[in-house]
């Protein structure tokens, strides 16, 4: 049986050269932080830290603080860990915060009562065109409203807001409308629709399949690299909306050449596997439709009513998205996966908001692996069929606004493929060195 590949598309990108933060993930200590272990009692100074290991540091710290822990975000300027906690008549919290090698801020709010106000909003104000999300660098809820929310709906959520006291939400107007981007890293087409390929991955039965939108399931089982042209792929699983904004699709051919990585334009990224989203953190999306842009995580497990029906656990950013990136890669420079385009507000022009879907969710939804684990890459795939649709997204998504559910299934092919090959080709040979992505907005 014949290997397929997607036809990989070229797309003009800015890259530049390679990033030289080293090979290895290793937690390094500021030069005094050899002393720490003097004295029980002296301060460790906060270690500087890649966002990928600042992401596991946090999640250790959430365990071990418990109920003090109010959240964290990771400080990209001084490459720091910042947690926040509710330390009251209790110091020691802060001590082990400290000496894990994180930069310690005491706050008001408690996690616990940030998502009873979560789970009030849920309640009261399911309004469509809304969202909100647990901003932990101001220690509230923020909670946003789209242009259609006015009115009665807009009386509605502000009282609801107000309900929750003084201190613990803020609101914010958005221009644009929330919305699924239909249309897509590499584009991938069904019916009338176009979305982007997100990442390739590895079917809990050892098939090639890769990750996209659930929305752009919605546009039709079937789905191809060209518009018109023949299926090469079959939805496998969709959760559109719900808990969740994915989809698994399988593909026809199970001697399809499937790597992991990101199609960004005339080289590619390595996926190397997937991590959590961390507050702070530096990430870039891959569409069809605008090919490659970046920004940064804003918030996290995020709620977004858009007018289909509610979607939980997303990813709040302010990476820019347009029709037809729906699906799409969001990815680091150093090749970990992030996300899958969901939807927001906007386009590249003016910005706006835009969630994604967290792809280590999706990927335990759906029993995948991708990268190393995986066997057959996430990327690969995606990348390489990407010039049958999605040729303008690598170069476009720079400048590139929101894309839709059905047009990004194509594009996050692309994405995939050209982030990976950027990453390994800039970054050089080494694994653990980051691509030579240059910041596009």
């Amino acid at each position: 049986m014949s290997h397929k590949r997607m036809p990989k598309r070229k797309a003009a990108i800015a890259v530049g050269g390679a990033a030289a933060l080293g090979a290895a993930a290793i937690l390094l200590p500021h030069a005094n932080a050899s002393q720490d272990g003097a004295s029980d009692g002296a301060a460790a100074a906060p270690r500087t830290l890649k966002a990928g290991d600042a992401s596991d540091l946090a999640s250790q710290l959430a365990g071990l603080l418990g109920d003090a822990f109010a959240g964290s975000y990771y400080d990209g300027e001084n490459k720091q860990l910042v947690v926040n906690v509710v330390a009251g008549d209790d110091n020691t919290v802060v001590v082990q915060a400290k000496k894990a090698g994180a930069a310690v801020r005491e706050v008001d709010n408690s996690m616990t009562e940030l998502e009873a106000g979560a789970r009030t909003l849920k309640a009261e104000a399911t309004i469509p065109g809304t969202s909100w999300a647990v901003d932990p660098r101001t220690n509230k809820i923020l909670v946003t409203a789209d242009r259609t929310v006015t009115g009665e709906k807009w009386d509605r959520l502000e009282s609801t807001v107000e309900s929750l006291g003084s201190g613990m939400a803020t609101i914010k107007k958005s221009a644009g409308t929330f919305k699924t981007f239909v249309s897509g890293g590499d584009a991938i087409f069904s019916g009338g629709a176009r979305c982007s390929l997100g990442f390739n991955v590895t079917a809990g039965d050892g098939t090639p399949a890769f990750l996209t939108a659930g929305h752009c399931a919605a546009g039709g089982d079937q789905w191809s690299d060209a518009q018109g042209g023949a299926p090469i792929a079959t939805v496998d699983q969709a959760v559109f909306p719900g808990e969740g904004d994915f989809a698994l699709v399988t593909y026809d051919d199970p001697a399809t050449q499937a790597p992991s990585d990101v199609d960004v334009g005339d080289q590619s990224v390595p996926i190397s596997q997937a991590a959590e989203a961390t507050v702070g953190q530096e990430v870039f999306r891959m569409g069809s439709t605008t090919g490659l842009a970046d920004g940064q995580v804003l918030g996290l497990n995020a709620t977004v009513n858009y007018p289909e029906g509610t979607v939980t656990g997303l990813i709040q950013t302010d990476v820019c998205a347009e029709p037809g990136d729906s699906g799409g890669s969001m990815f680091t420079r150093d090749g970990l996966a992030i996300g899958l385009t969901s939807g927001g507000s906007g386009d590249c022009t003016s910005g706006g908001e835009t969630f994604f879907q967290p792809v280590t969710t999706a990927l335990a939804a759906v029993g995948a692996t991708l990268g190393a684990d995986g066997g057959a890459g996430a990327g690969d795939q995606a990348g390489g069929e990407q010039d049958a649709g999605g040729e303008q997204g690598a170069g476009q998504e720079a400048g590139g606004g929101q894309a839709g559910a059905g047009e990004e299934a194509g594009a996050g092919d692309g994405a995939g493929q050209d982030a990976g090959q950027d990453a390994g080709q800039d970054a050089g040979q080494d694994a653990g060195q980051e691509s030579g992505l240059t910041d596009t907005h």
